[in-house]
């Protein structure tokens, strides 16, 4: 990978280059975040961390949606985060078109800020209330001014009201005059403002109506097609995760468990985790329902300040031996998969991994 710096012209000129065919737009490789836990008042120690990313890695090709999914705190959000640089990894690496913009600052990562965009979960806490529709969908021109002239403001924001489905009229009211959809696609023309190749939706829909989800999940695949947007979806509902995502990522206490093709991780899971979480999906089929295992875990999860040693779900692994607790597993093809054109040969971090069928969530 190309190391460029701080130099911004040489930044400039890797972030406009085109990504060669088959080639990853964004590659994520062992990704930390250790948030440092301290004694004292006044002379304060550390005295441990919270391992709330603790070495993610997985790639991102154009045009594509990555569904990351896993259960509440498994650090979901704080990988979106560190993707955006709004927080600084303790360790790893994140390649945008080759180049590691967790090693970049001020101008530099302001040029590749401008085709990286998050759209976040709540659309009534990340809507500044005192702003106009107008004022914020164009906020972004006044740190891009290149993007949008400020005479030409008005009718770029009306556009963008026009390409999310809302009245361009409405670009003078304020947020508090729009209902949850309405203003989760206000922050939806606000991401995509700059004309980003990368959006983040960190679960963009999960405040929203389930009727309204359905309309802003269909508008999100409507703008990937007209715009060749690539999205990383984050979520815990993995209905909706399964109806967007081309591949999918489960995430458990800061760790990459298992990743792959929808198809892959949907109807032949080959990790224990994933495998019960698939298990506790609603079933509507009365018949479906009746025939499926429905795996139960047992204890809590542990706390990302003090893990288990080797794999991190071993506590909770009905399928756990010694060995589990001596090594980590690597995220890669089972051994026993490897070299072969079925649909469990996909990357799982277990000792034991082995594909088990389960209800396909529709």
């Amino acid at each position: 990978m190309a190391d460029l710096s701080n130099n911004d012209e040489a930044v400039a000129a890797a972030i406009e280059a085109p990504v060669a065919a088959g080639e990853p737009i964004l590659q994520v490789r062992n990704l930390q975040k250790h948030f440092p836990l301290t004694q004292g008042i006044l002379f304060k120690k550390q005295v441990g961390a919270v391992k709330a990313v603790d070495g993610v890695s997985f790639d991102l090709f154009q045009g594509e949606t990555l569904g990351i999914v896993g259960e509440s705190g498994c650090g979901k959000s704080t990988v979106a985060k560190l993707l955006m640089n709004l927080e600084r990894a303790t360790a790893g690496e994140v390649f945008y078109k080759g180049q590691d913009i967790t090693k970049l600052s001020g101008r530099a990562l302001k040029a590749v800020r401008r085709n990286i965009q998050m759209v976040f979960q709540d659309p009534y806490t990340s809507l500044n209330p005192r702003m106009t529709v107008g004022d914020i969908i164009g906020e972004p021109f006044d740190i891009h001014p290149e993007v949008a002239p400020k005479g030409d403001r008005r009718r770029k924001v009306q556009e963008l009201l026009d390409v999310v489905g809302l009245n361009p009229e409405y670009i003078n009211r304020y947020p508090h005059q729009f209902s949850g959809g309405q203003r989760q696609r206000i922050g939806i023309a606000r991401g995509l403002a700059l004309n980003p190749e990368i959006i983040i939706c960190d679960e963009p829909v999960s405040a929203l109506d389930v009727s309204v989800q359905a309309q802003v999940i269909n508008l999100m695949g409507k703008l990937q097609d007209e715009f060749n947007l690539s999205y990383i979806f984050i979520a815990h509902d993995l209905s909706i995760v399964r109806h967007i995502s081309d591949r999918v990522g489960v995430m458990y206490l800061g760790k990459m468990a298992e990743i792959g093709t929808d198809e892959q991780i949907y109807e032949h899971p080959t990790h224990p985790y994933t495998q019960a979480l698939l298990s506790a999906v609603p079933v509507p089929d009365p018949e479906a329902r009746a025939h499926r295992e429905r795996i139960i875990l047992t204890g809590d999860v542990p706390s990302p300040a003090n893990p288990p040693s080797g794999c991190s779900f071993r506590t909770r692994c009905w399928k756990a031996q010694e060995k589990c607790s001596q090594e980590v597993p690597v995220l890669a093809i089972p051994q026993r998969f490897q070299g072969q054109d079925i649909p469990a040969a996909h990357s799982s971090a277990c000792h034991f991994a082995e594909e088990k069928q389960v209800v396909p969530v529709s």
